[in-house]
């Protein structure tokens, strides 16, 4: 047999001698394995030790051994060789560790424990270093289920036949989604809004679980249950930063923080918090106020800026405190408290409906707010419930008392009425009356007609006054005008008149001199004369008396022709007896002369 072995061995090929030579080698190094039952885990790996048979088997709804029965076993084996688990005894099972990535969490679901009791939904938290201890978990009153503890950022060596490890890489084997298992982030300017999906009920009467002491921003979900914890709705709320929260246990809704804007006060209406006690003080019986932290209308408004509030269990109403214009109109402001304002139809004494425009400029204080929404609850029921029927009802109510003409004649004084009016009434409601302004004012369009006309003719009738006023200026214009024009005229005749005063003055002197003159000549001549009549009357009477009276006439008539030039005869000379041809010749006569006398002249004249 030998021999043929040896043949046999002898016809293999060099693959098959590798081979043998092989497993040859395994048996030599796995033989004193084998004999002492040695078992290796390596560094990156967890043994999981099944038990094939024991004296005893595990007790009825267990699953993990803790006593040696068959079965799974609660310890597992760490790395390096273990010896006496031989393999017809025992079966390892060789699971790799648990890693949980930084920036995510891992949820634990266990297989074995005590029943969680019916008040809660998640297994309580229990000293077993983080589910790497089975045995100490099952020992310490472990829960079999989804459990409130969770693992963070790191490695772990779990017992996997006990605890199923869910982490972002299977969560989809689970119906979860990675993100879930995600350490929770709250974003900067935003509030965690927190839910919690375990602990007792919460009381009746109340909206949310209230704040509860030493439990790490929900991070510590034993230390919250074991304080009281409620669940569903938190009072608390998680600030920005990242959080490590179990999903199953914590639900975060992120909302922006309250903003206040610049001219404006948040008042606070808390549906959570202390008992309600009243600090308005006697004087305000018309609402009340509650300090911070208590359920009711916070006496303290909020000023502006960003505060981190829960506005699921809190309304912060805004409150402006600068002015603000509220319009009966059909224009609106930004605000648009006055949208479903329209303007006021009221009917006056003579029976006339018409419509008015008004506007109500209002301020309410930043202390003052919190009483002014604990009485009406926000700003808008201000306008709807108090201001409308108050402005409205006051302009319907006066307007009785005048007829259109009347109204339309004395708007200041009727605006000046309704402000003192509107001023005193609102000021009841802590609201301050800045002013009220009448707007447009419509009357009947038929009335309006009339009084156009009587106010057009009567304009013309003004019109016509001024124009005659115009004409008579003008009038009085041209007449200065022309008068100016004159002056100069006027001042020259008015010098003329002086100077022909003065000069007819001088006549009258010059004259009077004349005169004088003239008279003393005359009386000089006369005398002359006389004298000389008396000469030539001596010598007359010389000559009569010496030539005779004819003799002397003869004598002074031929002295008187030669003197003065008397022609004695004719130029032209007609003889008498010719008939007419005696005075043709005559005629000829003269007009020859006639045209010699210009020659004549010419000739004497040096000057031709």
């Amino acid at each position: 047999m030998n021999t043929s072995v040896l043949m046999t061995m002898g016809a293999l090929s060099p693959l098959e001698w590798g081979l043998v030579i092989g497993v040859g080698m395994v048996v030599v190094v796995l033989l004193p394995a084998l004999l002492v039952g040695a078992v290796l885990i390596r560094e990156t790996q967890v043994g999981i030790v099944v038990k094939r048979f024991a004296s005893r088997g595990l007790p009825p709804g267990r699953l993990i051994a803790l006593e040696g029965e068959a079965g799974l076993q609660a310890d597992t084996l760490p790395p390096g060789i273990h010896l006496g688990y031989w393999r017809w005894q025992y079966r390892i099972i060789k699971v790799p560790v648990v890693r949980v990535n930084q920036g995510d969490i891992a949820l634990v679901i266990a297989a074995d424990g005590a029943s969680i009791p019916s008040d809660r939904l998640l297994g309580k938290v229990v000293s077993c270093d983080a589910f790497q201890d089975a045995r100490a978990f099952l020992v310490g009153g472990g829960e079999k289920g989804r459990q409130i503890g969770m693992l963070t950022a790191g490695t772990y060596r779990i017992n996997t036949a006990l605890f199923t490890v869910i982490t972002a890489e299977n969560a989809e084997l689970h119906g979860m989604s990675p993100y879930q298992l995600q350490v929770q982030r709250v974003e900067p300017e935003q509030v965690g809004v927190v839910t919690t999906l375990d602990g007792r009920p919460i009381e009746a009467g109340e909206i949310a679980g209230p704040v509860i002491a030493g439990h790490d921003n929900f991070q510590n979900a034993q230390a919250f249950l074991e304080g009281g914890g409620r669940r569903g709705l938190q009072e608390q709320i998680l600030l920005s930063g990242a959080w490590n929260l179990n999903p199953w246990f914590v639900q975060v809704e992120q909302v922006p923080m309250v903003q206040i804007p610049i001219g404006y006060v948040g008042v606070v209406i808390s549906y959570v918090g202390m008992a309600h006690e009243d600090v308005s003080g006697a004087d305000f019986k018309h609402g009340d106020l509650v300090n911070s932290g208590h359920k009711g209308v916070w006496v303290t408004p909020l000023y502006p800026g960003k505060h981190p509030l829960n506005t699921r269990i809190m309304k912060v109403e805004l409150v402006p405190t600068t002015n603000i214009v509220l319009n009966w109109a059909s224009r609106s402001e930004a605000h648009n408290y006055d949208a479903k304002l329209s303007s006021i139809t009221v009917r006056s004494r003579d029976g006339f409906a018409f419509n008015l425009d008004v506007s109500q400029i209002i301020h309410v204080g930043a202390l003052d707010a919190p009483k002014v929404i604990s009485r009406v609850g926000s700003m808008q029921n201000l306008v709807d419930h108090v201001l409308q029927p108050i402005v409205g009802n006051y302009f319907r109510n006066s307007a009785q008392d005048y007829t259109v003409l009347d109204f339309l004649g004395a708007r200041s004084h009727r605006q000046q009425e309704a402000a003192e009016h509107i001023r005193a009434a609102i000021g009841a409601y802590d609201v301050q009356a800045i002013d009220t302004l009448i707007g447009d004012i419509n009357p009947p369009a038929e009335l309006m007609q009339t009084q156009t006309d009587r106010k057009i003719a009567e304009e013309q009738r003004k019109t016509y006054e001024v124009q005659e006023a115009a004409q008579t200026q003008r009038q009085q214009l041209v007449r200065q005008t022309s008068l100016a024009d004159i002056q100069q005229q006027v001042v020259g005749a008015e010098q003329g008149v002086s100077i022909a005063e003065l000069k007819a003055g001088a006549h009258i002197k010059q004259a009077t001199g004349e005169a004088e003159a003239i008279r003393l000549r005359a009386l000089g001549e006369a005398e002359a004369i006389r004298a000389t009549g008396e000469a030539k009357a001596t010598a007359y009477r010389a000559g009569v008396e010496s030539l005779g009276a004819q003799g002397y006439t003869v004598l002074q008539l031929m002295q008187i022709v030669g003197e003065r030039n008397v022609r004695i005869v004719p130029d032209v000379a007609v003889q008498g007896g010719g008939g007419t041809q005696g005075l043709v010749d005559g005629l000829l006569g003269v007009l020859l002369r006639k045209e010699a006398a210009p020659a004549t002249r010419a000739s004497a004249d040096p000057a031709s």
